[in-house]
């Protein structure tokens, strides 16, 4: 879909690297420019040999080592944007500008490129200059709060979801930016802040809070009844029911032969509600891979809380080939309905393996 399309990656770590990732598996070009030491991601981290973050998310791409803080390499950064699409940094804001490399600068070499500039809080604002990570864009957005034990403490989730979300809404953003400029001819400027992607996901949850002023969302996804829970099964594992609508409740009730649970619907999740106990002691009378045969029979919106390490086992995503393992690693593909080939990859670069290809081309080249 968008062969043709060149992209140069200045980002480093994984929100700009998943951002490009998801491009390059839409098959642009994508050429990452690293300093002389590499990105930080690079590190043996492994028996394989490559840090699992940049093994990930690099797949198919380029790697061209430039010292922005040399004259002659910078210009070959230059040279290189002339011929690009896209501009995707990851830095601190204003440090491009002291690397030469800004959008003011790239404008006069490639007037109508699409520039993103990918941050924690914003090239503008009061955090703008701050350091930040995913649990603190989290922090900051409100979703973190969402996240709570029984004793109302936060939860730490084991998956960077800021840093997957702000890599989605860059390429998202930077694909609205390339059918603009398909339309008009004209480049972008985009401004991307990790911890505004975020404020987003809280939309329903601010409207909510300023009618009704509950903090935790809409009731009914707040884990507050019976029909809307994570119940533990009898081998120690757990199931989400996510019946919201009556007839996926109807049905649950129905083939469990608990006709009378129908008025329950939507009763408290709460030790008082003799429903409640009823189902959890349901839940708890059969094994996982009992529920999830009985969630695949009965439309009842049930599902398994699987594990990474069963993933992969799941006809839900081997039958769409969403995970192929190559050399060993199982990779996921970033493309949907119909996945693209990811059998045929190519290993994440080594560090500033294009690089002579691509000095040759750029380096004495005059415009």
């Amino acid at each position: 879909m968008l062969e043709g399309i060149r992209i140069l990656d200045f980002s480093q770590y994984l929100p700009g690297p998943h951002a490009t990732l998801r491009l390059v598996d839409m098959g642009a070009e994508v050429i990452k420019v690293e300093s002389p030491q590499g990105d930080p991601s690079r590190p043996s981290t492994n028996k394989k040999g490559d840090g699992l973050v940049f093994n990930t998310q690099n797949r198919n791409k380029k790697s061209i080592v430039l010292n922005l803080k040399e004259e002659d390499d910078r210009q070959i950064a230059l040279n290189l944007i002339r011929d690009a699409d896209v501009v995707l940094e990851g830095f601190r804001p204003g440090v491009v500008a002291r690397l030469g490399i800004s959008y003011e600068d790239v404008i006069k070499v490639k007037e109508d490129i699409i520039y993103c500039s990918l941050s924690g809080y914003g090239q503008t604002g009061p955090l703008s200059q701050l350091g930040g990570h995913d649990i603190n864009y989290l922090s900051w957005s409100g979703t973190l709060a969402q996240f709570k034990d029984q004793t109302g403490r936060p939860v730490q989730p084991s998956t960077t979801i800021a840093d997957f979300v702000g890599g989605i809404s860059a390429s998202e953003a930077i694909l609205a930016a390339l059918v603009k400029k398909l339309r008009t001819g004209e480049g972008s400027y985009i401004d991307l802040s990790i911890t505004d992607t975020l404020l987003s996901l809280m939309s329903n949850h601010v409207v909510h809070e300023s009618i009704t002023g509950e903090e935790h969302g809409i009731p009914r996804l707040n884990n507050k009844h019976v029909c809307y829970y994570i119940y533990e099964t009898k081998d120690g594992r757990y199931v989400s029911l996510g019946a919201l609508e009556p007839k996926f409740w109807t049905n649950l009730c129905t083939a469990l032969n608990k006709l009378s649970w129908i008025p329950d619907h939507f009763s408290l999740a709460e030790p008082n509600n003799p429903v409640f106990e009823e189902l959890k002691d349901m839940f708890s009378s059969r094994t996982l891979e009992e529920w999830t045969k009985f969630a695949q029979e009965v439309d009842c919106c049930l599902a398994p809380v699987l594990e990474t390490s069963e993933v992969h086992q799941q006809p839900l995503f081997t039958e769409r080939e969403m995970i192929v393992e190559k050399d060993g690693i199982r990779q996921i593909s970033t493309r949907f309905s119909p996945a693209q080939d990811i059998k045929t990859h190519s290993v994440p670069p080594g560090l500033g393996q294009h690089t002579v290809e691509f000095k040759e081309k750029y380096e004495n080249k005059v415009y």
